[in-house]
């Protein structure tokens, strides 16, 4: 192959990333498939691939596989293929489970620059004007009330949830119901609900707290299953 069939074949490799519905930590296609999808071949598809490492937008593990982003520092693999693995189900499954406790934990322990914050993660998703913004504001948000908890142990628990979040088995479902609801309701019930949260945690009233996260987790759950209010 001559250097310009291999920067060719980086140029295409960037522009089907960005063009495809992935996040950070979702694997890629086999070295097979993804040649062909890029139209090279897979020698010239590995040159690319060594470009995209060294660079820090993939890694790679031997016999694993190919996946976005930097190598995850600290984390092992059988962490990362467990949230690969996860499925939307198991995931609201435990945010039911977890974080309405997380929320009345909140209510007992959050001091004023807490309970500020979360005021503030309010605003910002009110002010979200498109999917990204919308879903940094929620991340932040659940973050905020996980912090506010005083626990590390919540607060990692929730911080993996929220990277399994980020699979593509969770986008596929989340990009059905984002088409449907829209920012309108990002910035409307789904921000009310998150301000009637923060009013029970400034009350320090944990079984309101408690409640009100139940409420908005359950409004997901039904957005997404597509049986019930959108969010």
């Amino acid at each position: 192959m001559t250097r310009s069939s291999k920067g060719d074949a980086l140029a295409r490799l960037r522009g089907w990333i960005e063009s495809e519905p992935l996040s950070v930590g979702d694997r890629l296609p086999a070295e097979r498939r993804l040649a062909s999808r890029i139209g090279c071949s897979r020698q010239t598809l590995r040159a690319a691939l060594d470009r995209l490492e060294a660079e820090g937008a993939i890694w790679r593990h031997v016999g694993q596989g190919t996946f976005l982003g930097r190598r995850p520092a600290g984390r092992p693999l059988r962490d990362r293929l467990l949230i690969e693995a996860t499925s939307p189900r198991d995931l609201m499954d435990a945010r039911l489970l977890l974080e309405p406790q997380v929320a009345a934990a909140a209510a007992r322990r959050a001091g004023s620059a807490d309970i500020a914050l979360l005021e503030r993660c309010v605003s910002a998703g009110r002010a979200a004007r498109d999917r990204a913004s919308c879903e940094q504001a929620d991340s932040a948000f659940h973050g905020a009330v996980a912090g506010a908890a005083q626990n590390p142990v919540l607060s990692a628990l929730l911080s993996y949830l929220s990277d399994a979040r980020r699979r593509a088995a969770w986008q596929r479902e989340w990009d059905q119901t984002y088409r449907r609801i829209g920012v309108a309701e990002f910035t409307g019930l789904h921000s009310d609900q998150h301000a009637d949260i923060v009013t029970a945690i400034g009350r320090r009233d944990p079984e309101a707290a408690e409640a009100a996260m139940r409420r908005h987790l359950e409004t997901i759950d039904a957005a997404i299953s597509a049986k019930g209010p959108s969010i």
